[in-house]
């Protein structure tokens, strides 16, 4: 069983965006190198240590906790243009500016991978096979984030305060006490609840579900277009790759806005969204104004590109190779499904 992220070295992010640098503006543009932290829970650490408040900062991509990290920030009003060292956290001073940096500001990111734990027979890369399904990967999903957007997208708002409280990972460290404390003063205020949670974290809750239904759309077409194509297990289900190049159509994301262009795909995904007990117009909020999502389209499929490719002994595994693939992948796209499909089965993760 192969394995990544033995160590955070093995996973090497670095975005790539063109924003323009000036030598004055509003806001003062930072890389941000991480490692063993999200993107959000460095931001809090960064904002606390600066004593600024955390709308101050601006970011264009979320990063992997378990990883080596490169990303810009923006930081408003700041104009402190040394840089900064934090345990595992460095800020290095790029330049000044008068755009906030916001989600989905950048071109690509860079990818460099290890993977270890390789038997001899288990190097077999074609690399004519990486157009791969733009599927969003686990860590999309967290352990509950689909479920809680489910249930707000139902207005069954009780059922999502309790399943934040019981989601114990440390996206929700910084609020589960506020939500606590708020339904212990008001208990059927449940929307006031979930309000103590940032909007951010609520609309990615949303989006899970969004991202759900867009990956199993996504796996129903390709069963339905060939016979031809492996199947990998995940934790919402199965990927499916096909074993050759099918059209690379627009799925939709769906929301309240979402038009169909295609009779298939309506049908896919509507009975898909039948089996979870939500319409197209569920993604209206009453409530929440705010998460109401109108919906977006997204490639079927996706490409690495600068792919390379080398294989040397494994230091930490006696007696097993490892490959260190890079590559570069457009926002939104996930280079762990890059690795999904070369290697074709469930990694094992430490």
């Amino acid at each position: 069983m192969y394995v990544i992220k033995q160590v955070p070295e093995d996973f090497i992010v670095k975005e790539v965006n063109d924003i323009e640098l000036k030598e004055n503006g509003n806001y003062s543009y930072f890389i941000l190198k991480k490692k063993n932290y999200t993107t959000e829970k460095a931001v809090s650490t960064i904002t606390h240590y600066l004593k600024i408040d955390r709308r101050k900062i601006g970011y264009a991509g979320s990063k992997d906790k378990n990883a080596i990290t490169e990303q810009m920030i923006s930081i408003q009003w700041f104009n402190k243009t040394k840089d900064i060292e934090l345990k595992d956290i460095e800020l290095i001073y790029k330049g000044m500016g008068n755009e906030r940096l916001s989600l989905g500001d950048l071109k690509e990111n860079k990818f460099t991978i290890t993977v270890r734990n390789l038997n001899k027979e288990e190097i077999k890369i074609n690399s004519d096979v990486l157009s791969v399904p733009n599927y969003f990967d686990e860590q999309r999903f967290s352990k509950n984030n689909y479920l809680i957007g489910k249930s707000i997208l139902k207005k069954d708002f009780k059922k999502a305060v309790g399943l934040i409280l019981e989601d114990s990972s440390e996206k929700t460290s910084c609020f589960e006490e506020d939500v606590k404390e708020h339904i212990s003063k008001s208990p059927n205020d449940f929307v006031g609840a979930i309000k103590k949670v940032p909007k951010k974290i609520r609309m990615m809750y949303v989006h899970a579900f969004q991202s759900l239904i867009f990956n199993k759309t996504v796996s129903e077409l390709i069963m339905s277009e060939t016979e031809d194509y492996k199947e990998v297990n995940y934790s919402q289900g199965i990927f499916v790759f096909p074993n050759k190049d099918l059209n690379n159509i627009k799925i939709p994301i769906v929301g309240f806005g979402t038009e169909f262009k295609d009779n298939k795909l309506k049908e896919i995904s509507l009975k898909l969204l039948k089996e979870e007990g939500i319409t197209l117009r569920d993604f209206i909020v009453r409530g929440m104004p705010e998460l109401a999502s109108e919906g977006d389209e997204r490639n079927m499929f996706v490409k690495a590109e600068k792919l390379n490719i080398k294989t040397e002994d494994d230091e930490l595994n006696k007696n097993k190779k490892k490959c260190i693939i890079s590559f570069t992948l457009p926002k939104g796209s996930y280079a762990t499904i890059i690795i999904k499909k070369i290697f074709s089965y469930t990694p094992k993760t430490k």
